[in-house]
């Protein structure tokens, strides 16, 4: 595994890597509250199957990149500092996984720069349309109730009161069980400025933006048990595919996909990967 500093525009965005510099590039996007940490057991395998994985820590995560402002925080400047990952690593066409919020980009980024991507996977987070329409009137919008105390000004306070004692409830909450990764999250995120960063993301969005089709070749997996993101929007995300689409159901796991149950997610990723792959 390899460090790498991406400098996008003004920003300087930390990243892991893993496998041959000549593979091609697989790009994943974690979500809140997590780090490019979340991908450590997807890479490896990636790196063996002859692929260069990068997992960059996103705005309001990297140290050099957490801008005070919340408007830049809007889906447009994360959707052109992923392409600006690809750019910075020289690499025109790439594939693209994003998990949670890392997904909801990745869905923009497919809307906006198709042309860019060999294959889409997302990661628990359904198409944004199907997903604004189920918290109007679905099931969702019990779901993402959450998000109104992520967005508070006190929402940090919170988190952080008791050595931390809310985010860890958080995680535990959400069924991840690896207390590794949870120490490893608590250690990031008692730093104020980077759950700042993250919470952010929440406050300068309302999922209502406009996205484009989504043309190229898309995987989406979806789990059960997950307590954040619902069926109904799950379900309905297919229409909004133009091109080839797979959904993919893991019974029985929760939110956190790629740490909870790697296994399954590598053997569908890389068959995803292998079947739109120049090589």
């Amino acid at each position: 595994m390899e460090n790498l500093d991406l400098k996008v525009g003004d920003y300087t965005f930390t990243a892991r890597a893993d496998g041959p510099s000549d593979g091609e590039l697989v790009l994943l996007l974690h979500g809140f509250p997590e780090t490019s940490y979340e991908w450590r057991k997807q890479m490896p395998v990636l790196a063996a199957a002859g692929y260069r994985a990068v997992a960059p820590d996103q705005r309001g995560y990297a140290v050099g990149a957490r801008p005070e402002n919340v408007d830049a925080y809007r889906i447009e400047e994360l959707v052109s500092d992923a392409v600006g990952f690809a750019d910075a690593l020289g690499v025109d066409r790439f594939h693209l996984v994003g998990h949670d919020w890392g997904g909801a980009v990745a869905w923009f980024v497919g809307g906006k720069y198709g042309e860019r991507l060999r294959t889409l996977t997302v990661v628990s987070t359904p198409h944004p349309t199907p997903f604004s329409n189920s918290i109007a009137n679905g099931e969702q919008r019990e779901k993402s109730a959450y998000m109104l105390m992520f967005r508070d000004p006190s929402a940090e306070d919170s988190f952080l009161a008791n050595d931390g004692e809310a985010l860890r409830g958080l995680y535990r909450g959400a069924g991840l069980d690896d207390e590794d990764a949870v120490e490893e999250y608590v250690r990031v995120f008692t730093e104020r400025s980077a759950l700042t960063g993250g919470l952010n993301w929440y406050r300068a969005n309302d999922f209502r933006a406009e996205i484009g089709p989504i043309t190229v070749p898309t995987m989406y997996v979806w789990s059960t048990d997950d307590i954040a993101l619902g069926r109904e929007a799950a379900e309905a995300t297919g229409p909004y595919c133009e091109g080839s689409y797979r959904f993919e159901v893991i019974e029985g796991v929760s939110h956190w996909l790629p740490e909870e149950a790697p296994d399954r997610l590598n053997a569908l990723l890389l068959a995803h990967l292998s079947g739109n792959s120049a090589r």
